[in-house]
């Protein structure tokens, strides 16, 4: 069962690309926007990741920080992280135990073939640790303005 608007998010600790760990309590007290993307380096991902990166100066104004979450190793992102310039933190769920909580992993379907995998969303999480906005399973284009248009016009 996926955590709702107005749940608890869940308690986290994840490798970033450089190694360190970072978890919920890190951002205690702010707000925090959660992209969770498939692969690394991979057309929509990059995508996605750029539009949070040019629109990443924006969003800190307006109070929230910004993390990328996807199931690749620390190392994988640590490069996808360099070679696009991106601006902030990549985190390492590797055994998808976050992404399944919150009902970003599961069955996915391709070219006609069926698969489990990471779904790609994007959480919204207050400064009380209070889930605040869920786009579940959306796809990589167009998603970042709307995730800024949203947010920003009800700042």
């Amino acid at each position: 069962m996926a955590v709702d608007i107005g749940e608890s998010f869940p308690e986290f600790t994840l490798e970033d690309e450089a190694g360190n760990t970072v978890s919920l309590n890190d951002f205690a007290g702010s707000r925090l926007i959660m992209f969770f993307y498939p692969k690394a380096m991979t057309p929509g991902c990059t995508t996605e990741a750029c539009d949070f990166r040019d629109n990443y100066q924006s969003l800190l104004d307006a109070g929230f920080a910004v993390v990328g979450v996807s199931p690749d190793a620390p190392s994988l992102n640590a490069r996808f992280k360099q070679k696009e310039a991106l601006n902030f933190p990549l985190l390492s769920d590797e055994d998808h135990m976050l992404a399944a909580q919150l009902g970003a992993w599961g069955m996915k379907q391709n070219y006609g073939k069926e698969y489990e995998g990471l779904i790609r969303s994007t959480f919204v999480i207050g400064p009380e640790g209070i889930l605040e906005g869920a786009y579940r399973n959306v796809r990589a284009k167009g998603h970042v303005a709307r995730v800024v248009r949203e947010l920003l016009d009800t700042n």
